[in-house]
């Protein structure tokens, strides 16, 4: 409902090892031919139309060899006027074929795209928290925005203009052979310097478009990490660390888009001086057989104009090849969601009661040491519970796995007797919602940014939630209520009221289990008072396990847990703690000295 917890501290140094998947060849094909089946009407006309095309260009320079051998054989001026109208008219044609292929073949690519951006969508939504968390923002959103863009470029663009091509290519060929067989074979034999440098470049093209991707995507990645833990990178004086991070990855990308270029700067000049062999060979071959008799200079003439004419489409096909080398690796990066574990079905099991129980629990995030070291711990239905700790001692992360974002490294995590993290997203909202300081506005309205939680909520449940985290009065004050715009283009919500939103969202999705980390933080003093006055409201009767950072959440809970060194040392009431002597009473000392008269003024969450 709310951001993901303690992502500043976590994405300033996220390992690569948690990178999204990259489908293979064959699984990109089979993708392909998936999105031509969906419409399979469109890209059949595109063929036919493309070939028609084609015929209709291959007319004209069988033609013009006729009038080179009408005028040598001393024909009249009347033949020659006909074969150049027919000219005319087949150039005509083709023209029209070409610009109606073209135009089918962009709807088909429009429609085919809109369909690979909503399978997008549909996989990066079902994709698990704890999967993006490993992967970070910077490699799927480059997926989603330079990727996707590639595909979509080469499905309007390169795709149709492809199939021309390759149409005219083809009946050019066809056309050379069908006037002499052997100025045909002499044409594609002067191919074959053409077809080394090809091969030679789509052995390293694919590979090197991945490597160029993965680049960009570390570069957005570590960019988007600094600029969203900010102030945890001040805080912590990680500037030059911040920045070498930043170089090293651009130092990177740098390197793959140079590999990417010189693979351009060998392939591209190869394929120029390949042009002239084929023309110069039926030429010097045609002059031959023309001196012996064997065939017409019309015929020399066609077949020239023909291998000449084929360098055209021919050069088209090389560029778009090289195009879809790129956009072929960005559809692998986007088809590669489909090979992500997503966030499945829990196959029926329903919890039989609220009770949440952790048993033996630990857990490293991946390239780093382990953060919770054999926790166990019940909390029972109803109970309001405070973790407390120093910083980095486990408290976030535990909050996370009562969740469901993580699963545990070892042990378990219940609740009524069901495996959290196994919980379906439908079921797990209804079950147990983690609300921390981070959160998101999403473009479109008010009423939109609420019904995510709950689609079927009314406008009643949607005010009442509003008024239940202290929001309905400014969201009357905008100009549309609920139906005004937030995000660009619309009205703009701050830090407070964005995340008042997202606690309005929680109250929509009614859990029986709210985990509070630092959920009020970016609200102002006065704000964030008046929202957990009227948060007081909404957890009576819930089960409330409150990550505590001021201590007078402690104070009013039933229990308290302290943590440290990701571990559970001390658990009991607030007295018995303070009592004990232990670091819960050294803790509350310090903390009672140093802030009386906060801790006067202050209101408690859990009060009623």
């Amino acid at each position: 409902m709310t951001g993901r917890g303690g992502a500043d501290a976590r994405g300033a140094d996220r390992a690569p090892g948690g990178r999204l998947p990259v489908a293979g060849p064959a699984e990109v094909r089979r993708a392909a031919g998936r999105l031509v089946r969906a419409d399979r009407r469109a890209f059949g006309w595109v063929i036919v139309l493309n070939a028609l095309a084609a015929g209709a260009g291959v007319a004209g320079p069988w033609l013009l060899g006729r009038i080179v051998d009408v005028v040598r054989d001393g024909g009249r001026t009347g033949a020659v006027d006909r074969l150049a109208l027919g000219i005319l008219a087949c150039s005509l044609a083709q023209l029209l074929l070409a610009r109606w292929a073209r135009y089918v073949g962009h709807r088909f690519g429009e429609r085919t795209l809109a369909r690979v951006r909503e399978e997008f969508v549909d996989r990066a939504l079902a994709l698990p928290a704890s999967v993006v968390e490993r992967a970070g923002t910077g490699d799927l959103t480059t997926r989603g925005t330079a990727d996707v863009a590639a595909v979509g470029t080469t499905l309007r663009d390169a795709g149709p203009e492809l199939l021309v091509c390759s149409a005219q290519a083809l009946f050019l060929l066809v056309a050379v052979f069908a006037i002499d067989p052997l100025l045909g074979a002499v044409g594609v034999l002067a191919l074959t310097p053409l077809g080394w440098a090809l091969r030679w470049y789509l052995r390293r093209a694919r590979a090197g478009y991945l490597a160029q991707g993965a680049a960009d995507s570390e570069v957005a990645e570590v960019l988007a990490s600094t600029a969203a833990g900010a102030r945890t990178v001040e805080a912590f004086r990680l500037r030059e660390r911040r920045t070498a991070a930043s170089r090293d990855a651009l130092e990177t990308s740098r390197r793959a888009r140079f590999h990417t270029l010189y693979l351009r700067s060998v392939f591209f000049p190869a394929v120029e001086v390949s042009y002239t062999l084929p023309v110069a060979g039926v030429l010097l071959v045609g002059g031959v057989l023309h001196g012996r008799g064997a065939v017409s200079l019309g015929a020399v003439v066609a077949a020239a104009l023909y291998l000449r004419q084929f360098t055209e489409p021919l050069d088209m096909i090389l560029m778009r090849v090289e195009q879809l080398q790129s956009s072929g690796a960005s559809f692998a990066r986007v088809e590669g969601l489909a090979r992500s574990p997503r966030a499945g079905a829990d196959g029926g099991a329903v919890p039989v009661d609220d009770r949440i129980d952790v048993a033996g629990v630990r857990y490293a995030y991946e390239g780093g040491g382990e953060v919770l070291r054999g926790v166990d711990l019940t909390v029972r239905p109803g109970e309001r519970l405070a973790v407390v700790g120093p910083s980095g001692a486990g408290k976030s992360t535990l909050s996370r796995l009562l969740a469901g974002v993580d699963a545990p490294t070892a042990g378990t995590v219940t609740v009524g007797g069901v495996p959290v993290a196994g919980l379906s997203p439908e079921r797990l909202r209804r079950q147990v919602v983690l609300v921390t300081q981070e959160h998101h506005v999403f473009l479109g309205t008010v009423r939109e940014n609420l019904l995510i939680a709950e689609p079927a909520a009314s406008d009643e449940q949607v005010w009442a939630a509003l008024g239940a985290v202290g929001a309905a009065e400014w969201v009357r004050g905008l100009p549309l209520g609920l139906d005004t715009r937030l995000g660009q283009g619309g009205c703009r919500a701050d830090g407070s009221r964005a995340q008042q939103l997202a606690l309005a969202r929680v109250v929509l999705a009614d859990p029986h289990t709210l985990i509070l980390d630092e959920a009020t933080a970016l609200l102002d003093p006065a704000t964030a008072r008046h929202t957990e006055r009227a948060l007081a409201a909404v957890l009576r009767g819930r089960t409330v396990i409150a990550i505590a950072h001021r201590l007078h959440t402690a104070h009013d809970a039933d229990r308290v847990a302290v943590m440290e060194d990701g571990r559970l040392t001390e658990l009991g009431t607030h007295d018995e703690l303070v009592a004990a002597g232990g670091a819960y009473a050294a803790l509350w000392r310090t903390w009672h000295g140093d802030r009386a008269d906060e801790q006067r003024a202050a209101e408690p969450p859990f009060s009623g």
